[in-house]
């Protein structure tokens, strides 16, 4: 009896799950995309590419692609993409050879092993100052590949169950317990996976606490549309069924492929 139920319970579960979809690309605007495309490919582990006849950035499995701007675009911390990131297996190895390499940091190599459940020195991140001030964070990880997008939501339960309904991406997605770490709310949070990317969804009350000059008065995410990131593209096995069964949800669908995920970040739907 006890198999049957819990047979039950993942048969109703994966019935509540989108269709898999995959991690496509996250696309910049840029000032100097060809500057751009040679940051990446000397700092991280990435390699040229070309996509669709347009010069990119091809990550293990996901692109980095750039949209050519006149004007450098808006990067400050108001929209829900916060940064993206690779991973570091010696971080302080890794960090000692960008810094040699002449890359700036906006925050410099900081020790936050207890918030990650690990001894002193097990745990370590840094922000890069990247092309256009994109936020880029290096990582201790298992890995030195494009590991994660880093999202800020006004309610990351709820975002975090939007992903895996319509995305199937999976996951842990926390309780609705705040949880302060060194002065700034690091919960609710989420944390899920599509392919080899993981999506970390922290509350907006982060950016409350840890910019209060930027989130003074404000009370509600900026587009991402225009600003440094401008988008997240999953790709699915049928666009125009997606878009359909989005629609008929109520989700927002934009302009052509687009459709607006929690907070207002911008998702472009590529057909597999």
């Amino acid at each position: 009896m006890r198999i049957l139920i819990l047979a039950a319970v993942s048969i109703a579960a994966a019935a509540q799950e989108g269709p898999k979809a995959h991690f496509h690309h996250i696309h910049l605007n840029a000032t100097d995309p060809s500057a751009a495309i040679e940051f990446y490919t000397h700092k991280f582990d990435c390699e040229k590419r070309t996509l669709a006849g347009q010069r990119a950035v091809w990550a293990q499995k996901s692109w980095i692609l750039f949209n050519k701007v006149d004007e450098a675009p808006p990067s400050e911390i108001v929209s829900a993409i916060w940064h993206f990131g690779w991973g570091a297996e010696d971080m302080p190895a890794a960090y000692k050879k960008q810094i040699e390499s002449g890359t700036r940091f906006q925050t410099p190599i900081t020790d936050i092993s207890d918030l990650a459940g690990k001894p002193p020195g097990g745990f370590f991140f840094a922000y890069v100052d990247g092309p256009d001030h994109a936020l880029i964070e290096l990582n201790t990880a298992t890995h030195h590949r494009f590991g994660h997008v880093h999202l800020l939501s006004a309610d990351p339960v709820a975002a975090g169950a939007w992903y895996k309904k319509y995305f199937g991406v999976t996951g842990y997605i926390g309780p609705r317990t705040e949880r302060i770490y060194r002065g700034v709310h690091v919960a609710p949070m989420a944390s899920l996976s599509m392919d080899n990317v993981n999506i970390i969804i922290y509350p907006l009350e982060y950016a409350r606490d840890a910019m209060p000059g930027l989130w003074k008065d404000r009370k509600d995410f900026e587009p991402t549309k225009g600003r440094v990131v401008d988008h997240l593209a999953f790709s699915v096995g049928n666009v125009r069924q997606t878009l359909e069964r989005l629609r008929s949800d109520g989700a927002k669908v934009t302009d052509g492929v687009f459709v607006e995920g929690p907070d207002h970040i911008r998702i472009e739907l590529v057909e597999e």
